[in-house]
């Protein structure tokens, strides 16, 4: 008998990601809070950003609930959406330990909402698509999606194999990833480029991102391209410490042009080949370029300098920690740190994902999916 019906589940929404989408980082950023307005969470909740993040709007556009992490003790239980991110996907051991969660989700999934409710964040912070990226301190994606197929199975028993079927094979599958990958091989110490070209090693990251996906039951899949990755603060620092110059790391940009080329080939070949593939396309370059270039018009004032962190640019991943520093008003920044964007920044990354135009995201956005 089952002990469930999803007779009342709307949506189902399941995240595997980087840094861009996570739920939370593997550290709570305890010192920040007395700073930091965060309209959403009263609490420090560890995550790289001044609020929320693009699944949390996502979700709310979709009529769903909060999408909690996977990790997060005692929360075994997810039905209308799962968070499998990792944040910059590094830290496995730091992730189990020491969690702190905003008390807002604490509530919602240990207040009798224990039927599947929300889902869950196979989180960690530094993951990449390759095993390679951070190995030992990651929760790759390899790793998240054999979290997926765990869930799977407590879904088969929980509902029965037919509906916890049905339910996976109408979900949309959101995923960020590659940006790890790229800036592990721009590492002093990264011997991959030794072996491979540029082309081949974004061969290597686009791999079969959301193929194994595809054959447990998913069919509907919400991507998005990579930023000029250049133009982050840490790299900027990076340029500037190397060679003297301010501006855009060109050889990390290049690798997110790669990227992104690749990707939508692999998308328009996966769509061919694949009964049911159904995808959205969000570009995150392009918009994310017109908000570096034209920052006034979108209402942000500082692009290049990140809100919190220290040294130059604030690029150092010391947010949150003895010494670094944190700007007055986060939504006039761009990057929350070094590598993330603030709330600001994501709330209209998600509102062009969610319903933007073909020339932004395509050849679906994600309402489209999510009405299907």
């Amino acid at each position: 008998m089952r002990a469930n019906s999803m007779s009342n589940i709307k949506n189902c929404f399941l995240v595997f990601c980087a840094s861009l989408l996570v739920a939370r980082s593997c550290r709570g950023s305890k010192h920040i809070s007395g700073h930091m307005e965060k309209p959403s969470f009263k609490h420090p909740t560890g995550r790289p950003c001044d609020g929320r993040l693009i699944p949390d709007f996502i979700a709310e556009y979709a009529n769903l609930p909060l999408i909690p992490p996977y990790l997060q003790p005692g929360n075994n239980q997810f039905m209308e959406g799962e968070n499998f991110e990792s944040k910059g996907d590094r830290v496995l051991a730091e992730n189990l330990q020491g969690m702190v969660i905003s008390s807002e989700i604490q509530e919602h999934v240990q207040s009798g909402n224990h039927h599947f409710v929300n889902g869950v964040n196979f989180a960690s912070s530094g993951a990449g698509a390759l095993v390679e990226t951070h190995q030992g301190w990651v929760i790759n994606l390899s790793t998240q999606l054999s979290y997926f197929k765990n869930m799977k199975r407590q879904l088969g028993l929980q509902l029965g194999e037919a509906e916890a079927q049905k339910l996976l094979s109408t979900a949309v599958y959101m995923f960020s990833i590659g940006g790890n990958d790229y800036f592990e091989a721009l590492t002093p110490m990264h011997s991959l480029l030794q072996f491979y070209s540029r082309e081949e090693y974004v061969g290597l990251v686009i791999g079969n991102i959301t193929t194994e996906i595809y054959k447990i039951g998913g069919r509907k899949f919400g991507l998005s391209t990579l930023i000029a990755l250049g133009c982050l603060p840490s790299l900027r620092a990076v340029k500037q410490e190397q060679t003297g110059v301010s501006g855009c790391m060109d050889e990390a940009t290049m690798f997110a042009k790669l990227h992104n080329t690749a990707l939508s080939k692999a998308l328009e070949e996966l769509e061919r080949q694949l009964e049911g593939f159904r995808y959205s396309n969000f570009d995150a370059y392009i918009a994310g370029g017109e908000r570096i270039n034209n920052p006034s018009k979108y209402g942000f004032k500082e692009v290049r300098e990140a809100c919190c962190g220290n040294g130059p640019y604030r690029s150092s991943t010391t947010c949150g920690q003895k010494g670094y520093q944190l700007c007055e008003n986060a939504s006039e920044y761009f990057f929350f740190d070094s590598a993330h964007p603030t709330e600001s920044a994501n709330n209209q990354f998600a509102k062009l994902m969610w319903s933007g135009n073909l020339d932004i995201v395509k050849p679906y956005n994600l309402k489209t999916l999510f009405e299907e």
